[in-house]
């Protein structure tokens, strides 16, 4: 098995808030995430697929067709944009690391699927929000 990873980057705005809470327990317990004006990340997101190599390419995927589906499933919904708001996959969901990455796992595991006939899985996704903050899933 041969796991390959592509990392792509991204501008995104968000605001975590939890509206069955008071605006001072939503400060307390998310301090500045909690900004009624939002705020902002530069994410770096890792993707990792697994698989065998194609005997024919010797590839298990090609690098560009990998960038080719996250560009377009998950980059093109949230670069620039504001997650509460604006990302279809996050409406009503809070917009932390953790369900983040789990969300971009749910829009990009059947893509990858899809795109090389269930030879490729999804493996990994590794989202780091600050360069000292990031959250792995794997799909578990």
């Amino acid at each position: 098995m041969i796991y390959l990873s592509k990392e792509l980057s991204f501008c995104a705005a968000h605001q975590l808030y939890n509206p069955n809470w008071s605006k001072e327990k939503n400060e307390e317990v998310f301090e500045g995430c909690a900004h009624e004006n939002w705020h902002g990340h530069n994410y770096d997101l890792t993707v990792t697929v697994k698989g065998d190599p194609n005997p024919e390419t010797g590839m298990v995927m090609n690098f560009k067709d990998l960038k080719k589906i996250v560009k377009k499933e998950i980059i093109k919904k949230v670069d620039h944009k504001n997650l509460n708001l604006d990302v279809d996959f996050m409406k009503g969901k809070m917009t932390t690391c953790e369900v983040f990455v789990k969300e971009m796992w749910n829009v990009l595991a059947p893509k990858v699927l899809e795109a090389t006939d269930g030879n490729v899985q999804l493996h990994c996704l590794k989202l780091y929000e600050t360069k000292t903050s990031f959250a792995e899933y794997y799909g578990e």
